[in-house]
């Protein structure tokens, strides 16, 4: 079965790069009409999401986090990486990445998801 799991330090300085991974296993991130997806979700607050890399490679950006977001993929390891810069208090949360599925321009919706992983950001 699909399996996703988050991995990356769970503390980071301020103005510091926060770096997390998410290795998949049980399918491949070049799996046709598959995003994969980073979201999270900070202490007290809801769900947000991050951005995506598609099947594809191509790239999808929330455009509030947009000049601090970087996701990027390795598909032989079958990993995608988010990088988010100059992170600050308030990029505290826990953060999961999830598989997402559209096929024609229609949205099906998450299938899966990692367990996630908190990050705390603090000197």
């Amino acid at each position: 079965q699909v399996q996703m799991q988050e991995s990356g330090p769970g503390l980071v300085k301020p103005s510091q790069t926060l770096s997390l991974t998410c290795t998949v296993s049980g399918t491949s991130i070049t799996t046709n009409y598959y995003y994969w997806t980073w979201i999270r979700q900070p202490p007290g607050k809801g769900l947000e999401w991050m951005g995506a890399i598609a099947y594809s490679g191509s790239t999808y950006y929330n455009p509030s986090l947009k000049s601090r977001t970087s996701i990027s993929r390795d598909t032989p390891k079958n990993q995608f990486t988010l990088e988010l810069s100059s992170v600050t208090p308030e990029d505290t949360a826990v953060y999961y990445c999830a598989r997402f599925l559209s096929v024609a321009g229609r949205s099906i919706g998450y299938d899966q998801w990692g367990q996630g992983t908190q990050v705390t950001v603090s000197s």
